[in-house]
């Protein structure tokens, strides 16, 4: 997959610039989901899990840039987008668990938590199903006059639904608060992104519709920072919305346990020697910024935490089968 030129991480930030919340944010998603892929494999997690291990960055890099009353979409490969969002972590793992005291209630799982709290409005079972649907939130607080911005997350794949285009299209003629996010890691479920789509970056598809087109090194979290930036100062500003493409690398196959038998070994590899957040600690520690046993104790605190919501999530009641038709309005 062709990454964008000059994929070295970012230099010259200030000392104040929020990097160590983003790299808590980072190696919280990469650790929850590497402990999630541990308790699915015991067969406590019911249905299927997709991660997002590897792709850190773009969660973290765009979400640091929203407030809590930005709403974002997410995909199947969700769980970064959420915690990223600031969605707690007991609430979030109880859903994943299927639990009555979970943030839906037990009722959506791992593919479609959502939190109106976290503004996370969720996902869907659809590929490029999220797209129209953000165009109604970004619709909604314009019109209410609101300063707020939508934020939809799709991958490569989804670009080539027709909901992409009409999106797009329209979302550029009523000039809407809304960032499309293109998670682009080359993979749509089973096929490579050559097998699919003759161009080798989505942002240039950006120019049929009149909005801005926007490549990023999606490994770098604070490039993808800055360009996220850029887009939301536009869309604050009533300028529109902006296609911002963030070519990143996925670790594992498509969902947890499959075997990738589509995939060359040698992809796999070359994957994982791109670590978002192996390359950013490498940062911190040569800017000054952070030491080693800081960023370990981060990382200790985290495993805490998430194994008492592990704890809080095992010990919660099962959903009522017999709920499932409460919050449907017809």
């Amino acid at each position: 997959m062709t990454k964008p030129k000059d994929p070295a991480i970012s230099a010259a930030i200030p000392n104040d610039d929020g990097l160590m919340d983003l790299h808590h944010s980072m190696l919280r998603v990469r650790l929850v989901e590497e402990k999630l892929l541990q308790v699915f494999a015991d067969g406590k997690i019911p249905g299927f899990i997709h991660v997002s291990i590897g792709q850190e960055a773009v969660a973290t890099g765009v979400c640091s840039c929203l407030t809590p009353a930005d709403t974002i979409f997410t995909t199947h490969r969700g769980h970064g987008h959420t915690l990223a969002k600031g969605m707690e972590l007991k609430p979030f793992m109880a859903e994943i668990f299927g639990r009555a005291n979970g943030a839906c209630h037990g009722n959506s799982g791992s593919m479609h938590v959502a939190s109106a709290e976290a503004g996370v409005g969720g996902a869907n079972g659809i590929v490029g199903a999220g797209l129209p649907i953000s165009l109604g939130s970004a619709f909604g607080t314009a019109f209410k006059g609101e300063d707020s911005v939508t934020v939809v997350f799709f991958g490569d794949g989804a670009s080539n639904q027709g909901t992409f285009h009409e999106s797009l299209n329209l979302a550029a003629l009523w000039n809407l608060p809304l960032v499309f996010v293109c998670e682009n890691n080359g993979w749509a479920q089973f096929s490579a992104q050559k097998a699919y789509m003759k161009i080798d970056s989505i942002a240039r598809r950006a120019d049929g519709y009149g909005m801005p087109g926007v490549l990023v090194d999606g490994d770098d979290v604070l490039k993808v920072r800055d360009g996220m930036r850029q887009a939301l100062a536009r869309a604050r500003a009533g300028d529109g919305p902006t296609l911002l493409e963030c070519k990143t690398y996925r670790w594992f196959g498509h969902y947890a346990g499959d075997p990738q038998k589509y995939r060359p070994a040698a992809n796999v590899e070359q994957a994982r020697t791109v670590d978002c957040i192996a390359n950013f600690e490498k940062f911190l520690i040569e800017q000054g910024l952070a030491g080693r046993q800081q960023l370990d104790d981060v990382d200790a605190r985290l495993r805490v935490e998430i194994d008492e919501a592990i704890a809080y999530a095992e010990a919660s009641p099962a959903a009522p089968k017999g709920q499932y038709l409460n919050d449907v309005y017809a």
